[in-house]
């Protein structure tokens, strides 16, 4: 009969994407649990240091960040389509926003029914000094891999991001089988 208890350390390890892989599973599978483990891990450390030392959240951050690439400002239509929600979150996060002094609301020209927001004076340099914090917590949590090591790895990353998007969707790729040698399978 086989024996299911675990050793005492991995009954107390955290359980995280990564905690479901078996040895035995491909490594692709584990490599993607792996990203979506360090990528969730980097997040929360992101989330909690907004909230600690700028009393924000990432949606907020990342609203505000696009508004600074883009100083003209943006449709609300369009922020939506870049942050990939949807049109009530980034009003929700507008009329907070806007009520703190961060961005102010502009007709569109051409448009009466869009508006643009823009980051205020104040604004922008409030976000430039979160934004400079938010860079060197990134800094610091990939901190345990070497500049060449994060060079590495932001190419074969690259490599990776350029074939899923060439590969086009699942649908498209299920229909292109192949067959696993047996080092490849699961």
């Amino acid at each position: 009969m086989k024996d299911d208890r675990q050793p005492l350390d991995a009954a107390v390890a955290p359980l995280d994407h990564e905690s479901r892989a078996e040895d035995d599973h491909h490594v692709a599978l584990r490599l993607w649990l792996r990203l979506l483990t360090c990528t969730h891990l980097v997040e929360q450390q992101v989330r909690r240091r907004l909230r600690a030392e700028f009393d924000s959240t990432l949606p907020r951050f990342d609203l505000l960040a696009q508004l600074e690439r883009h100083r003209a400002g943006l449709k609300m239509s369009e922020l939506s389509r870049r942050l990939m929600v949807t049109g009530g979150n980034v009003t929700g996060l507008a009329d907070q926003l806007e009520a703190e002094g961060w961005l102010v609301r502009e007709p569109v020209a051409n448009d009466r029914r869009a508006t643009r927001l823009k980051l205020t004076r104040d604004g922008s340099r409030r976000f430039d000094a979160m934004a400079r914090e938010h860079e060197r917590w990134v800094i610091e949590a990939l901190g345990g891999l070497s500049r060449a090591e994060q060079a590495r790895l932001l190419e074969l990353l690259g490599r990776l991001k350029s074939g899923l998007a060439a590969s086009g969707p699942a649908t498209a790729r299920s229909d292109r089988r192949r067959a696993l040698s047996p080092e490849e399978s699961p």
